[in-house]
């Protein structure tokens, strides 16, 4: 028996600002998983409107605060400014910031 797996296209980028569309807050990409890797026990608990499991969810530094979000691609969109964020994390994750996009300094998986 054959079994054939698809992989989702991530539409974000590591380094990419983006906007919650629920919550409004802003935020940078700084991982990409390809499907949701969290418990269903926390799926349940901490995600609103119920978005797709099996396309890309990502790891955000929020802006203007000390906390990380985990959200599904589905409830993210571009964000319109070229705008900085802040965050305390930002160096650690990233080198540069150029034309509305934040530069890796490490490798990505």
């Amino acid at each position: 028996m054959n079994v054939m797996t698809t992989t989702s296209q991530a539409k974000f980028a590591v380094g990419q600002i983006i906007r919650h569309i629920l919550y409004g807050y802003r935020g940078v990409v700084i991982d990409v998983d390809p499907i949701f890797q969290g418990s269903d026990e926390w799926y349940t608990k901490m995600v609103s409107g119920q978005p797709p499991k099996d396309k890309p969810w990502y790891h955000i530094l929020v802006h203007g605060s000390v906390h990380h979000a985990y959200a599904a691609e589905a409830q993210l969109e571009a964000d319109a400014t070229t705008d900085p964020i802040e965050h305390p994390e930002l160096d650690y994750f990233f080198s540069d910031f150029k034309s509305g996009v934040y530069h890796s300094r490490h490798l990505t998986n």
